[in-house]
């Protein structure tokens, strides 16, 4: 059986939530029956299948916040929370 497409929100209304630096604050929570993002009280959530090892959700939250953004993983990086639920992601802009 094929698993669902990943809820998402809105490119526009994620991309509202990045600072005028090219950072975004989110709550992660792996382990999750679901993969999706949620705007909760102007805060992204996502939630990800894949557990907190080895980085394993990390990955799978930047591949999903790059999905909701509609731009290439490589766009992202991780700057704070790697081992917290916690994380600062930055986002480069276009053209650079």
């Amino acid at each position: 059986m094929a698993r669902p497409r990943a809820d998402l929100p809105d490119a526009a209304a994620i991309r509202a939530l990045i600072d005028g630096e090219g950072r975004l604050a989110l709550r992660v929570i792996p382990g999750a029956r679901v993969e999706l993002l949620d705007l909760a009280a102007g805060h992204l959530i996502a939630k990800v299948r894949a557990k907190a090892q080895d980085g394993k959700a990390n990955a799978a939250v930047i591949a999903l916040v790059a999905r909701g953004l509609g731009v290439a993983p490589s766009r992202l990086t991780l700057l704070k929370g790697a081992s917290g639920r916690d994380k600062l992601l930055g986002v480069a802009q276009a053209g650079s």
